[in-house]
């Protein structure tokens, strides 16, 4: 017999929902409401006055050829760290999951990153790849390869690439290994006595079971790469060099807190925001068809 909870009445059901709409409201509503009205307003150098100018924020913004850089530099960005963290990391669960001998020392020290915050994964990463004190900088040049990320645009990215990747593998490791361990051995079994070998078993029953988890993942790691990669472009690269990595969050506070435009920087940021939901609304409309729930 099912079980179901009877309120008899509204109060108690909404005083229950009252600390996350709160928060929600707090933390999200205000801030996005603020930042909507911000972006129609022009303060002078000085903060003294302030006018009302609609959407001229906006005109000046799509009219600067560094707010189209910002935007093709965070298309790289995301879509070379959601790529490269999302299939090392179903990799590196696919191995954790196999019997093998040392598998909680394994699994235990590939979450381990997650736990590091951005800014010092970015810290960490540049102590390895600077240019003359670095260990990796100087195994490259010795090998021939003039790495300089202080100077050069493509090395630069590939560094803060590589820091975001390596700090975002151990969530989706965490996520991919749960979603095997919840698949039947038998359903594995099976195949294995139809002749199906262990590639084709990956394609055919491991990754069809898996698409819930890849795309719950690929969601979350497109917000991760818009948002949560400020600390480490800010503590590797700061934008440079010649702002070859400056993404469109990073162009939020550069304009706005370095810059003093504070309608420019609002304007970014609502149109960072209405791609981030565009975005996410396309996965749900035309990626979620194709998982097997």
């Amino acid at each position: 017999m099912e079980k179901r909870a009877i309120f008899g009445g509204l109060a108690l059901p909404f005083l229950l929902l009252a600390p996350q709409l709160l928060v929600t409201f707090v933390f999200f509503y205000w801030p996005a409401s603020q930042a909507v009205w911000q972006s129609f307003l022009l303060q002078d150098a000085f903060g003294l006055r302030t006018d009302f100018v609609w959407f001229e924020n906006y005109r000046e913004l799509l009219k600067n050829p560094d707010y189209y850089q910002a935007m093709g530099n965070t298309f790289v960005f995301a879509v070379a760290v959601t790529v490269l963290s999302l299939s090392i990391a179903l990799f590196l669960a696919t191995q954790a999951d196999k019997h093998i001998k040392g598998a909680g020392v394994y699994k235990t020290l590939l979450i381990w990153p997650y736990a590091v915050a951005p800014a010092i994964a970015g810290v960490l990463w540049l102590f390895m790849f600077q240019p003359s004190l670095g260990i990796v900088a100087r195994g490259l040049r010795s090998l021939g390869m003039d790495w300089n990320p202080l100077l050069n645009g493509t090395h630069a990215m590939t560094l803060v690439i590589m820091a975001a990747t390596w700090k975002q593998i151990s969530y989706n490791f965490l996520f991919f290994l749960a979603g095997l361990q919840s698949i039947p051995k038998s359903v594995y079994e099976a195949a294995a006595i139809d002749g199906a070998r262990p590639l084709r078993r990956f394609w055919t029953l491991t990754f069809p079971l898996l698409s819930p988890t890849a795309f719950f993942l690929l969601v979350v790691n497109i917000v991760y790469v818009f948002f949560d990669t400020f600390g480490i472009i800010d503590a590797v690269t700061g934008g440079g060099p010649a702002k070859a990595t400056e993404t469109l969050v990073y162009k939020v506070y550069q304009d706005g807190r370095l810059g003093g435009d504070l309608g420019g920087s609002a304007a970014q940021s609502v149109i960072l925001m209405i791609i981030v939901v565009a975005l996410t609304a396309v996965q749900f409309r035309y990626i979620d068809r194709k998982v097997n729930y």
